[in-house]
């Protein structure tokens, strides 16, 4: 325990401790930052464009830059539950990549993960996903959390399906999902195209879960058949449960039974709080763009290299690196668009607070906001589902 103090209290010494946070998202919207560095142009050019949905067996995927020259690129499959990375190359001159099998897979969500240098030598990111075409009168769901994976506590099971389901019964009677030590695990609907699961409590560390997807031949609706039969599943980790406090823009560290560790944070700003409640990580990014227009913060800003990122809502909350803001705001202001930010350097750095935080985060992990001038986060924003009751949670499947 006393190495983990010292270790934070180094690492906050030799990075001047207090800076900080211009922007992100909140209840306020979407994420944001005022304080900026000039924004490069957009280089990074991606096909299929980003959400495009029904993309047909002989669309391509590539990836292009018009000068500098491609550091690296990510293309992921996810078929059902289990992403796959698709093998592709660079060409010799760093400007563009393409796959070896140009083919893409029919009912499949693909993601694009690409970073590059432009002429002057400026690092941009830039994600992207789209889905492919899936074959008339099929339905799929869409698996969280990646099959074999070892996740936080707070991870929550979540199916996302391409078609809406009017027997809601019937899809959740074919997902059984249990674990070892057993809990009571329950499914909780949120529309007609998302289920979720998780127990009355976080996961306990150690615990493997498994995820029996029986769905083939099932009908969703009228003349709608399930293709998926298979199982997969995920190891729970350590705990580790953070709270910000954004009246004393501070975030308490718990993990496990080390003693906590207490770093200073700036979150939003009064006119785009962030919102207070639990939320859990979904996505770790070491680099990534943010981009006002992205959710709806018009031209506010535009920053391609933000490090340390973790995503903590769909509509855009994220905990992440600063290197921008000025020194002396963390820890005693609230500057952003709703995001909660960390100091940080340009590039990102394991030997700063986002980094040391970055370093120890897993894809599951619980950040509870408390003390915001803002609503609750809502139990469908991301993996909220923790902000809700245990018995409204129950009653909100549909063989109960």
């Amino acid at each position: 325990m006393r190495r983990a103090r010292t270790a934070l209290a180094a690492v906050l010494a030799g990075a001047g401790l207090i800076a900080g946070l211009s922007g992100c998202t909140g209840g306020g919207g979407g994420l944001g930052f005022g304080d900026k560095p000039r924004s490069p142009r957009d280089a990074i050019r991606i096909l299929p464009d980003d959400g495009a949905k029904g993309i047909k067996a002989d669309g391509r995927i590539e990836v292009k830059v018009p000068d500098g020259r491609l550091e690296r690129v990510k293309v992921l499959r996810v078929e059902d539950a289990e992403p796959q990375e698709v093998e592709g190359r660079i060409s010799p001159d760093g400007l563009s990549w393409k796959p070896v099998d140009g083919r893409l897979l029919l009912a499949a969500k693909y993601t694009v993960d690409a970073v590059a240098l432009d002429g002057d030598g400026r690092r941009s990111a830039r994600h992207t996903s789209f889905t492919t075409y899936v074959p008339e009168h099929r339905f799929i769901g869409y698996f969280k959390p990646e099959n074999r994976s070892t996740v936080g506590t707070g991870m929550i099971v979540s199916f996302d399906f391409n078609r809406e389901v009017t027997d809601r019964a019937a899809v959740e009677r074919a997902i059984e999902v249990s674990s070892e030590p057993p809990v009571e695990v329950t499914g909780h609907w949120f529309g007609k195209q998302r289920l979720d699961f998780r127990p009355r409590d976080y996961w306990k560390p150690g615990t493997r879960v498994s995820v029996a997807l029986k769905l083939r031949d099932v009908q969703a609706s009228p003349g709608v058949y399930g293709i998926q039969q298979k199982s997969v599943g995920f190891t729970v980790g350590r705990s580790q449960v953070s709270t910000v406090d954004a009246e004393t823009h501070t975030m308490v560290v718990r993990r496990g039974q080390e003693a906590p560790v207490s770093v200073p944070v700036s979150a939003g700003a009064p006119k785009n709080t962030t919102y207070n409640g639990k939320m859990v990580v979904t996505e770790l990014y070491d680099v990534t763009r943010m981009n006002g227009q992205t959710v709806g913060f018009g031209g506010e800003y535009d920053i391609p290299d933000v490090p340390h990122a973790m995503r903590l809502t769909t509509s855009g909350t994220f905990l992440h690196g600063n290197y921008w803001a000025a020194s002396g705001t963390f820890g005693s202001a609230n500057t952003s668009h709703g995001c909660v930010g960390l100091r940080d350097v340009k590039g990102g750095s394991s030997a700063t607070p986002a980094g040391w935080f970055f370093d120890r985060t897993l894809v599951g992990d619980v950040i509870e906001v408390i003390n915001s001038h803002d609503r609750k986060v809502a139990p469908d924003n991301g993996l909220g589902g923790w902000n809700m009751a245990w018995n409204r949670w129950k009653a909100g499947s549909a063989l109960r």
